[in-house]
C-alpha cells in the first residue's frame, strides 16, 4: 500500500511537494532533488518526520 509523504526543502524549510512512497519496499526516508520555488533553484527535499 502506498502513503502520502510531504517533501520539506533543506535549505529554507519550506514544505513544498507532496509525493507517495511504497514503505515496505523503501523503508528509509526519500530524499529528491526538486526546484524550491523560495530559493530560486533545485534544492534537496528530504521526507518530513
Amino acid at each position: 500500500m502506498r502513503h502520502q509523504v510531504i517533501l520539506k526543502c533543506t535549505e529554507c524549510g519550506e514544505e513544498n511537494y507532496i509525493s507517495t512512497r511504497n514503505r515496505k519496499i523503501h523503508t528509509e526516508r526519500m530524499e529528491v532533488v526538486k526546484y524550491c520555488p523560495r530559493e530560486r533553484k533545485h534544492v534537496l527535499h528530504r521526507e518530513k518526520k
